[in-house]
């Protein structure tokens, strides 16, 4: 239920933020600046709600970091979601067999 709930709160968050602006301004948006803003505010909102559920989803926060830690260094280099998410995986696996952490 709470995954149903999180992502129904992700869509409407990302609708409002795309939906707003054609209500509340009526003319075109000309600053350059409040323009980019608004490009990228719902990149920038589901990362925030999405960072914390990255970090507590394995079974200590240790391995929760390395593998986001992980995931961003193999998508800066290799940008493959797939190659991302085994191999994000297989640090929390690797991390888990760790006595003690």
């Amino acid at each position: 239920m709470n995954t149903y709930l999180a992502l129904l709160i992700m869509i409407l968050t990302v609708y409002a933020v795309r939906m707003l602006p054609f209500v509340i301004f009526r003319k075109e948006i000309k600053n350059r600046f409040f323009k980019s803003f608004l490009y990228y505010m719902p990149y920038v909102t589901l990362s925030v709600m999405t960072f914390p559920a990255i970090i507590l989803a394995t079974g200590s926060i240790v391995s929760g970091i390395a593998a986001f830690v992980t995931g961003v260094l193999v998508a800066i280099y290799k940008g493959d979601l797939f190659t991302v998410a085994i191999s994000a995986c297989v640090v929390v696996f690797l991390i888990e067999l760790i006595p003690g952490i």
